[in-house]
């Protein structure tokens, strides 16, 4: 499994995990970030947010936060 931030541009994966307060939580799962959601990492430089495409969305969120979603690469 990966951290979200390790996923390169251009990757596809499936969200596995999503740990973190209550608070980020609700957050993530409001926006349709939920177990078994499947991403496509569209921009993701080091010092920036990341940018990526979920439950037909674009959607930005900092390295730091990022690091509390695992997901696993598909094939």
């Amino acid at each position: 499994m990966l951290q979200l931030n390790e996923v390169n541009a251009g990757q596809k994966a499936i969200i596995t995990d999503i740990k973190g307060n209550p608070r980020f939580l609700s957050r993530v799962t409001s926006i349709g970030l939920t177990l078994g959601c499947e991403i496509e990492m569209l921009y993701n430089e080091k010092k920036l947010p990341l940018l990526f495409y979920g439950r037909e969305t674009v959607i930005a969120l900092n390295q730091e936060e990022s690091k509390d979603i695992m997901v696993e690469e598909m094939a």
